[in-house]
């Protein structure tokens, strides 16, 4: 079930996102709008636009989140594979994708405070990158 689904999302975020389906859905609107006039705008005419935008809507927010997914898992192994290859790189932040938003934003936070203050002033009054990481 997975693979068919990996496939089929992967297939209908392609074709999504491709320049025609834009038009199509363009052109769709248009003749749903040129249609207007003839069916008095009837309740009818505007549940069809209405109905098909929402399910459409729907079935899409499911593909592009599984496409999302997929693509930010390999994209944290190929992340993680370089903090392995790198000899000065600090494995702890292997797996720091796990961690509370709260927790990465700390981390974060302790990071760009060591590239300001690269000489080592008011180290000691803040927790370092080292800590932090420790710590989680």
């Amino acid at each position: 079930m997975d693979q068919f689904f990996t496939r089929v999302a992967t297939r209908s975020a392609g074709w999504m996102g491709h320049p025609f389906a834009f038009v199509a859905a363009t052109f769709s609107v248009i003749i749903w709008a040129m249609t207007g006039p003839p069916l008095h705008y009837s309740d009818t005419w505007q549940l069809v636009i209405n109905t098909a935008t929402t399910v459409l809507t729907f079935l899409a927010v499911f593909l592009i989140q599984n496409s999302q997914n997929r693509d930010s898992a390999a994209m944290q192994a190929k992340l993680d594979e370089l903090i392995r290859a790198v000899d000065k790189a600090r494995v702890e932040f292997v797996g720091i994708e796990h961690l509370t938003d709260a927790q990465i934003c700390e981390i974060r936070n302790a990071l760009e405070r060591d590239m300001k203050d690269a000489d080592g002033k008011d180290a000691t009054a803040r927790p370092t990158v080292e800590r932090l990481l420790a710590r989680y």
